[in-house]
């Protein structure tokens, strides 16, 4: 299998970061063991370099995490918006399979409402689906935010965008390309799972790949139950 980690900032990750995919990487590599049973892959491998403000460190926090695991499609500052227009040349080119999907933050923060975003999610489903007709998704829901904290009309676009959502993976699930939607652990907290109210720190990034890694095992059974 293929993998293909998409998403904003907090996908990407800062200089110093673990990241969310780092401990995916460690998840599959403990449950789907063996030579080429699995390959993370896409076209970026850098963090984001907020004195650079670019993407241009490769400062994980674990200087051992392999050259190939650090593959992404992943940007700050990017959304459903900048990613439904490449994600069809980035399957076609990678041969990715499964897409693992944090979007829809940025869209609602600075670019579209939700359901300019919805359309969004449906371009990309298709492009991707161009490109590979049974390519498979698992699509994370806008988790908790300080914005929403005091923003009460971004909160309700927040909420409205996660509706909309829900009823496009609906629509658009088949048995040949399936999609899934994650969620988030009910014991996320701005606090203690975020170092700013939104990127997660290092208790956020194992809830997030939890939120993949599990919703993966219970439909498909592929892989195990996240362990941390």
């Amino acid at each position: 299998m293929r993998f293909l980690f998409v998403g904003d900032s907090m996908t990407i990750g800062r200089a110093g970061d673990w990241t969310w995919r780092y401990r995916m990487w460690r998840h599959l590599e403990s449950t789907l063991p063996g030579p080429g049973a699995y390959e993370i892959v896409g076209p970026r491998t850098a963090l984001y370099d907020p004195a650079a403000d670019a993407p241009a460190s490769e400062a994980y926090a674990d200087p051992a995490f392999p050259a190939p695991a650090r593959r992404h499609l992943a940007g700050w500052g990017e959304g459903w918006l900048h990613m439904a227009p490449v994600i069809g040349e980035t399957v076609r080119a990678t041969d990715a399979d499964v897409l693992l999907i944090s979007l829809g933050l940025i869209d609602l923060g600075f670019y579209t409402n939700s359901e300019q975003t919805e359309e969004n999610v449906r371009a990309f489903v298709a492009a991707a689906r161009a490109a590979n007709p049974r390519v498979r998704a698992v699509l994370l829901p806008v988790i908790p935010n300080v914005r929403a904290g005091y923003d009460a009309p971004f909160a309700l676009e927040c909420a409205r965008f996660n509706e909309l959502l829900a009823k496009a993976v609906a629509d658009l699930d088949t048995a040949a390309s399936p999609l899934l939607l994650a969620a988030i652990s009910e014991s996320y907290d701005l606090d203690a799972d975020t170092y700013d109210g939104t990127h997660p720190g290092p208790s956020g990034e194992h809830k997030l790949a939890a939120a993949f890694a599990d919703a993966m095992h219970q439909a498909w059974g592929l892989g195990g139950p996240y362990a941390g």
